[in-house]
């Protein structure tokens, strides 16, 4: 069940991660949610490793979103 709450909470965390970091992305909606996803397992993986649940592990989902679509931006530019 937990896979697949981080799914979803991935997909949101996608959308807020794009938007909070403005500009033009390599990638749509498609590659945002999938970045999203990937970023809501890191910041899941962190903060239980840490020790933390409830909104704490939105944000790290958030900041571990944010994360990969700042290396894919580079990534892709180059």
């Amino acid at each position: 069940m937990d896979i697949i709450v981080t799914l979803i909470v991935g997909l949101i965390v996608g959308v807020i991660a794009k938007f909070l970091m403005p500009g033009r992305d390599p990638g749509g909606l498609i590659i945002t949610s999938l970045l999203g996803i990937a970023g809501a397992f890191v910041g899941d993986f962190a903060a239980r490793g840490l020790g933390m649940t409830g909104p704490v592990g939105w944000i790290g989902s958030i900041l571990g979103a944010m994360l990969i679509l700042f290396v894919f931006r580079l990534v892709k530019k180059s």
